[in-house]
C-alpha cells in the first residue's frame, strides 16, 4: 500500500477499503482516487473503420502467411465468431479449422 496518511490528523495508520480509506486514529473516512479504468473495453476496427465486437464474423481483406506453417490466410477467407482480446494481435478466432490470433487492421467485418 502507498504511504497514506490522514489529511485531518496526519497519522500514517489508515484501513484500505476497496473504495475507501479509514483513519484508525480519529476514525476520518475518504474516497479514493480512482486512476485506472473500470472494464473500459477498447474499441477495435476494421481495415475499413467499422467497429468490431465479440461475435462478429470477418473476412480477410489480403493473403496472410501464417509465421511457423507453410499455410496461407487467403483474401476473401472468413472466420467463425470471433472473440477480442487485449494484446499486440486484437482478435481470436478460428479459419480453416485452426485457432489464430489477427490484428484487426487485415480483416473487415461481414454485415450480417
Amino acid at each position: 500500500m502507498p504511504d497514506i496518511s490522514c489529511p485531518i490528523c496526519t497519522v500514517d495508520d489508515v484501513l484500505d477499503h476497496p473504495f475507501k480509506y479509514e483513519c484508525m486514529t480519529c476514525g476520518h473516512e475518504w474516497e479514493k482516487e480512482i486512476t485506472e479504468e473500470l472494464d473500459e473495453v477498447p474499441v477495435v476496427k476494421d481495415a475499413y473503420g467499422n467497429i468490431l465486437e465479440t461475435g462478429d464474423v470477418v473476412q480477410m481483406i489480403k493473403d496472410l502467411k501464417l509465421k511457423g506453417s507453410s499455410k496461407v490466410l487467403k483474401s476473401g477467407m472468413k472466420s467463425k465468431p470471433i472473440r477480442l482480446v487485449e494484446g499486440d494481435h486484437e482478435i481470436d478466432c478460428k479459419m480453416d479449422g485452426m485457432a489464430i490470433a489477427l490484428k484487426a487492421q487485415f480483416v473487415k467485418k461481414v454485415q450480417s
